[in-house]
This record gives C-alpha cells, structure tokens and sequence, in this order.
C-alpha cells in the first residue's frame, strides 16, 4: 500500500495478531533469521504433508538474504527450520552448532525416515538480478525438494518481509487469521485514536480485540508474559556477559559496563533514568548480534529499544502486570499500522523501518505509561518515527552489530524525547501518525536499494574513513 489515508479501499480492518508482533527467536535479524526459519519450516511441513521424501533438498537465498545472509545466519537458520526446529523453542547452542553438526553427519529426520541435508544446500545468489519476477520482495528464497531421479519434486518461493513475518509469492501468509471481525475495528492511526476513545487508549483497542479472539480464557496474558520474561531474561543475560561478539569486527559487549558506571553515580543525575535504559538496550542487542534469543519488538534489529525503555519504567515505578500488558498493546497497535501502510523491513525500507518503528512504539507505551492522553500517545509515536525517516540500514560485513547495536541505544533516547515532548509542549503537531508512515513508505521506495540492508552502501563500505 502506498497510502496511509482512510480511504475506502484501505477500510478493511487490520487483523494482525498481538503475539505475532512479539516473536521469540534467535538473532541477530528477524527477516534474515526468524523469517527464514519459519518459511523453511512451513515448506518441510508442507512437503510432509504432500507425502514427499526428497532425495535432496535445496534453498537458494536471493536479493538481500543472499547479500546479507552469511553475517545473519542466514544459511544456519533455513537448516534450522528444514530440521523442523521453531525460533521460540530452539536451544542456541544446538543451533550455533548446526553447521557442524550436519558437516559431520549429513542427514536428518523427516517424518518416519531420514533424508540427507548438508550446509552446501543453501546456496546464495550472487546474480543481483532485481527483475521483479525473479525478486518479488527485497527478501526471497525458493525452497526445492528433489525426487530420487534428480526431478523437481516440489518447489514454493518465500518471502520474508520483515518482523520475522513471512508469506509465499503467491501470497500465502503463515499469519494466524483471527476467528471473528474485530470488536474495536482500526484500518489507520485516526480510526485507532477513535477506538482508543471509546476504550480506554491504544492498547485496551488491541487487548479488547485479543480478548475476543482467545481460544481459551487466561490465553492472551499468558502468552504476554512468556514475552515479558523474554525481554527481562534477554536484559540479563546480556548485562552479565562480557567479551567480544562473534565475527570478525571486534566489537566488545559494553551493556554491564554503561549499567556499572550508571550504579556507581558516574553518570550525571539527569541522564541517569535513560543511560540504564540505554545499558538494557546494548544488552538485547549484544544477545541478538551473538545469536541469543530476543524478542522482535517489531524486528531482531531493532529489539532493544522497546523492552529497554518498558523494563526500566516498569522497574522504576513499580507498574502492575495489567499496566506491563497495556503498554506492550499500545506498542504493538502502533507497529500493527506501520506494518500495515507502510513497512518493519529494513531491506524494504531501510532501518527508518525497523529502529524508527521501534522508536515510535516505545514512544507511545511510555506515553501511556506516564499519563498521556489518546492525542498524546498519537503524537509521541509520531515525534518518534518522523526523526528516523530517511534512517539508512548499512550493517558493516552484514552483522548486525555496528551500527546496529548504538543505534538501539540512541533509539532510547528518542522515544523518551519524543514522550516528553508530546506530553509537555501542548496542542496538536502540524503532522499526523499517518501521514508519516506514508511518508516513511515512500521515503523507503526512494531509497537507493545499497541502502536497504545489503552492505553494499552508507558505513558498509565507507568504514576505513569512519
């Protein structure tokens, strides 16, 4: 979609599912690790259910997977999820060791059999080849099973496009349909400011919605809080940890040390509530860089800046599970119309979709958090994603580690400055959530593609005059 106006084409409300916002799984990338995983598991499930045994199987990574896919674990994660491993319950060190493993023992289960798999299965295009009917999205993949005679026996293209969300090219999605229409329906940001009026602010729109899709009573908050101990287990994890993270840049955790200079009073008084923020978000990007299990909050990428800013409010005011679960909708309700009009894929729209989005979600909770009104939480989202547009995603070597890692921190701060000023500074702003999405989207169709997550531009290439 290339606007965010409510027009009568765009009415058809958004039905994209809470928990789908929030996805476990490893690093470092949503669209070039989670995504990938899921889509190969779908393809394996769907070839099993077909009766195929393959004799050989095969996945070849195009466009930006392919650019990007060996520092994103790319490879390992299609092997993952031809293994019929999920992202929320895989265990990390078994998937760091996939490679190995399957070098060494080429073969793997498949229904009541075996069928051989080796890493040299997942091969990488190196064509650059943009024509749309070979590149339907920025991020493709086609997933082949062959037959003993060496016939194609089943072939399905993927695409990833973003937040760990991925559908076929034909358009079949693997998103969790809802069983009913909305009670609290919103197609854009203006009709969700009007659905938050009657409920209660952004949130309660999108809990009402769940609530009403539950399969079972108690459902919602129980997936909710498997994410919040997800985020606050990430956090710690990443503070306790020291060295330096995989790849060959050298880049050193520093998340224990910003929080030790924070505790010790070596941090000015004023900039202490968003420097420990900013030490929990160095800690989530730091487990995600070396692989560890994040939470997209709405991408891999961009998985620090939400939980930094929601753990250290909730800590520091004491808030309850209730007000913890309403923040994170409101978070969500505000990617829901992102991803809706406009995109969370940094090789779509560069990282103005995934650090910028982020920025506006935990913009808008904290607003929430701290007493803002509808048109306040509106705007503080707005605030948040208007000063990253034109945000470049330029990953040096493809890791997501510089300037992927700071730029989370520097994410923090925004999304306090941008609560601050929507609940401080009066009146309506000149600019609306929805005309900067639209703006963000075409910003992101402007953007020359060596700036959309494929290390071909920006810090990428410059880094010896950096």
């Amino acid at each position: 979609m290339t606007s965010a106006s409510p027009t009568a084409s765009l009415r058809e409300p958004i039905t994209l599912r809470l928990l789908d916002m929030f996805r476990i799984g490893p690093g470092p990338s949503s669209s070039h690790t989670v995504g990938p995983m899921r889509a190969a598991g779908m393809f394996r499930s769907r070839c099993l259910a077909r009766g195929i045994v393959p004799a050989r199987l095969e996945v070849e990574l195009r466009g930006s997977l392919s650019a990007t896919g060996r520092g994103h674990g790319t490879d390992r994660a299609v092997l993952a999820g031809l293994c019929g491993w999920e992202p929320e319950t895989l265990d990390p060190d078994a998937f760091l060791a996939l490679d190995e493993m399957l070098r060494a023992s080429p073969r793997i289960g498949w229904g009541e059999t075996s069928v051989p798999l080796h890493p040299d299965d997942v091969v990488f295009d190196r064509s650059r080849n943009h024509d749309p009917a070979f590149l339907p999205h920025a991020n493709t993949m086609v997933c082949r099973a062959f037959a003993a005679d060496g016939s194609l026996a089943f072939e399905e293209t993927w695409l990833s496009i973003g937040g760990g969300f991925v559908q076929t090219a034909g358009d079949e999605g693997g998103a969790k349909r809802p069983p009913s229409e909305p009670v609290a329906p919103f197609w854009s940001g203006a009709s969700l400011m009007a659905e938050a009026r009657k409920f209660g602010g952004f949130g309660e729109v999108v809990l009402a919605n769940e609530r009403a899709w539950e399969e079972r009573p108690g459902e919602l908050e129980e997936g909710l809080e498997r994410v919040w101990a997800a985020f606050e287990a990430c956090i710690q994890r990443g503070l306790r940890l020291t060295g330096s993270l995989p790849g060959d840049l050298g880049v050193i955790r520093r998340a224990g040390t910003l929080l030790a200079q924070v505790e010790a009073g070596r941090v000015g008084e004023s900039y202490r509530v968003i420097a420990r923020a900013q030490a929990y978000a160095y800690a989530v990007n730091e487990e995600n860089a070396a692989g560890g299990l994040v939470v997209t909050a709405p991408t891999n990428g961009a998985a620090g800046i939400f939980p930094a800013v929601m753990v250290e409010v909730a800590e520091r005011l004491n808030l309850s599970r209730s007000a913890i679960h309403r923040a994170m909708a409101t978070g969500a309700a505000v990617a829901m119309v992102i991803k809706t009009h406009a995109s969370l894929s940094g090789a779509e729209v560069g990282c103005q979709g995934e650090v910028g989005s982020a920025t506006a979600m935990a913009a808008a909770a904290l607003c929430e958090v701290l007493g803002g009104s509808v048109d306040q939480v509106e705007r503080a989202a707005e605030i948040g994603l208007e000063h990253n547009l034109g945000l470049t995603c330029d990953p040096i070597k493809g890791l997501v580690q510089a300037p992927c890692i700071e730029r989370n921190a520097m994410g923090v701060a925004k999304a306090w400055s941008a609560a601050q000023l929507a609940l401080n500074t009066g009146g309506k702003g000149i600019v609306s959530l929805d005309k900067v999405i639209r703006v963000m989207k075409r910003t992101g169709d402007d953007m020359r593609r060596e700036y959309k997550e494929t290390s071909e531009g920006g810090l990428a290439v410059n880094i010896p005059e950096c």
